[in-house]
């Protein structure tokens, strides 16, 4: 029988208002708070129900069950990864990768600008909800641009997530309305090298 412990919302790490103003404290406490916990919850709810029927030897009922685990787990593995990508302006947040990403960065895509031109024309494509986002392919070496509906993990397109930019409406609405284009502009202010370059350098290993 399935082993499972039920998962709880992370820690953000930061206080709502610190992506201020390119990301407003509004939406953060909206987004973590209710968006975030929502799938926290979905998940838990979708996987004792899973148990259930497992136990049952339910078939139908476990296969049901695989959306919502799909959709609920991958809000959480989604929305884990975008919160630690992100830092305050100037104190974390901003500029470019300054370790091993950076020429993998210049190598694939030309340069750094092409490659935030590229994802932000990705992102900004996508119709409806769901992310964009710069994944590494571990079979052949090399980043990859790719864009994924719904709560879809980047690993259903075979890539190991670095960067992952949130485009559901519930991410900008509130501050940006419908223009999808000049949140993507601005968050590139409080997206967190760092992290990203750390877990570049993690999936290398």
């Amino acid at each position: 029988m399935l082993d499972y412990t039920p998962i709880d919302l992370p820690e953000l790490g930061y206080e709502f208002a610190a992506l201020e103003p390119q990301i407003s404290a509004a939406i953060m406490e909206l987004h973590y708070s209710k968006h975030h916990a929502a799938y926290v919850a979905g998940y838990n709810a979708a996987m004792e129900k899973y148990r259930v029927a497992e136990k049952a030897g339910d078939i139908a009922g476990m296969v049901a069950l695989q959306s919502a685990l799909k959709f609920h787990g991958g809000g959480h593995v989604n929305h884990t990864i975008f919160w630690k990508s992100l830092a305050p302006a100037g104190k974390g947040g901003g500029g470019e990768p300054s370790g091993a990403l950076a020429p993998a960065i210049q190598k694939q895509f030309g340069s750094f600008a092409k490659f935030k031109e590229k994802l932000n024309a990705l992102s900004l494509g996508i119709q409806g909800s769901g992310w964009g986002w710069l994944g590494y392919n571990k079979t052949e070496g090399t980043l990859a641009l790719a864009a994924c509906a719904n709560q879809d993990p980047l690993s259903t397109q075979g890539l190991v997530p670095l960067l992952g930019i949130d485009v559901w409406e519930h991410a900008y609405y509130l501050q940006y309305m419908n223009q999808r284009a000049k949140y993507l502009e601005q968050i590139w202010q409080v997206i967190c090298w760092s992290a990203i370059e750390q877990r570049f350098q993690n999936v290398q290993k």
